[in-house]
């Protein structure tokens, strides 16, 4: 969906989000949505880390009951 908006939209939608919050505010919000971001990717890379063992201890015991 976002790969479909192109130089235009994301202008547009720029222009919109300063109209509506001013220009101090954006600074803000963007440092907010950054650093949601980055906690979100944190969190998936923890999730991923986490599941690594419980796939190779199930991997262990397919090698096991064959």
């Amino acid at each position: 969906m976002l790969q479909n908006i192109g130089i235009p939209g994301l202008i547009l939608v720029l222009v919109i989000a300063l109209i509506i919050f001013g220009p101090s505010k954006l600074p803000e919000i963007g440092r907010a949505f950054g650093s949601t971001i980055k906690e979100f990717k944190k969190s998936t890379r923890d999730l991923m880390s986490d599941d690594e063992p419980t796939k190779d201890k199930d991997e262990a015991h397919l090698k096991q009951v064959k």
